[in-house]
């Protein structure tokens, strides 16, 4: 468990602006003021070498996403700076040998999202140990790391409670819910999010069953789901708190499959496309948009700025404890309710998607609906 220990109250635009200003100095310090790059040595004639580890394929935003922006931003701070990369694909035992390699390699700072961050607490402290710093980049990473970058997960609870509360209606006291949360032994942002969205649920709604779900895999959410169907009925859940969006689908497969109609409000969390696509066509009710490109340009700066030697200084405002390690510097952002009213003036506006690609021609009859039309 961890606490935020300083918040700044940035907005997305605002770190936006934050790494912007930054970039010039950054740029200079990084690859040189002529354009030459310089490795951990400090050479002028070779750039900053950045392991990158994501943990899984399954949520679409590590590999569509947040993969691309941290190589780009690396790339326009500094041209002949590189990046390592690795999915672990769900595999802790497979992550623990990417780490090993990374520090084969030498790379010169890490940015690590661990599979489960309790487990990766030993090769965290194998990287420390050969001098590289370590970036927790989504999800707070155990042992000694040296910055971490995410989203505020108790604001991010906090909306999903407040959206959920808001779909429910002005008898929302009468009304029973499922809480399908994350895995918090894999994922401390589970227990956050969890804890965000009871601080505005508890006492306004009864909570007929709650899970963490292990793996955050959508098809354990499903069998919870229909665990829980069976136990209230079918007509006794009025409401299902679901931490993201991939076990929001679980959770509304197995709502189909046990014939709940109407479909009750669902949330959800990253904004994936076929979980707006859900929201469009009146099967998920919400879900929380995480803008990637300011939390990938800040994990990019960082990871170059303490690849080379330096402090993190004023570009890592927050701080953060771990269970294991103390005021870590950070960067925390806010996350934005998205429902389909507002699918426009969000993830379009901000170009996450087009509406071409939300409404291919299965959802078209649903898009004219919400107004969503070229």
């Amino acid at each position: 468990m961890f606490r935020t220990a300083a918040r700044t109250g940035l907005r997305p635009t605002t770190v936006t602006l934050a790494v912007s200003l930054a970039v010039a100095g950054l740029a200079l310090a990084a690859c040189g003021g002529s354009g030459g790059g310089g490795g951990g040595s400090g050479s002028s004639d070779s750039g900053v070498t950045i392991g990158l580890l994501l943990p899984d394929s399954r949520a679409s935003r590590w590999e569509k996403f947040d993969r691309p922006l941290i190589e780009h931003r690396v790339k326009e701070l500094c041209g002949n700076c590189r990046v390592r990369y690795g999915n672990a694909r769900g595999d802790v035992a497979a992550q623990q040998q990417q780490v090993d390699s990374m520090i084969t390699e030498g790379v010169d700072a890490l940015i690590l999202t661990p599979v489960d961050a309790k487990a990766l607490t030993s090769s965290v402290k194998e990287v420390k140990a050969a001098n590289i710093p370590v970036i927790s980049y989504d999800r707070l990473s155990e042992g000694p790391i040296s910055g971490y970058v995410s989203f505020d997960g108790e604001q991010v609870g906090r909306l999903q409670g407040t959206a959920l509360l808001k779909a429910l209606g002005p008898h929302a006291a009468g009304r029973q819910i499922v809480m399908m949360n994350g895995d918090p032994s894999a994922d401390p942002n589970a227990n956050l999010f969890k804890r965000g969205a009871l601080s505005v649920l508890r006492g306004k709604v009864r909570i007929g069953k709650s899970y963490d779900t292990e793996g955050w895999k959508p098809e354990v959410a499903n069998s919870n789901m229909s665990g829980a169907i069976g136990a209230l009925g079918a007509d006794h859940v009025d409401g299902v708190y679901a931490a993201n969006d991939g076990l929001a689908a679980g959770v509304i497969a197995s709502l189909r499959a046990n014939v709940v109609r109407p479909l009750p409000p669902v949330t959800g969390q990253d904004a994936e496309l076929s979980a707006v696509q859900r929201i469009v066509v009146g099967d998920q009710y919400m879900t929380v948009y995480k803008p990637f490109a300011p939390e990938a340009d800040a994990a990019a700066e960082m990871a170059l700025t303490l690849g080379r030697g330096q402090k993190l200084g004023k570009r890592a405002p927050d701080r953060v404890n771990s269970p294991t390690t103390q005021d870590i510097p950070a960067v925390l952002l806010d996350g934005i309710t998205v429902t389909v009213g507002n699918i426009r003036t969000t993830l379009v506006k901000d170009g996450m998607y087009s509406i071409g690609q939300i409404c291919s021609p299965r959802f078209a009859s649903a898009c004219d609906k919400a107004g969503l039309t070229t």
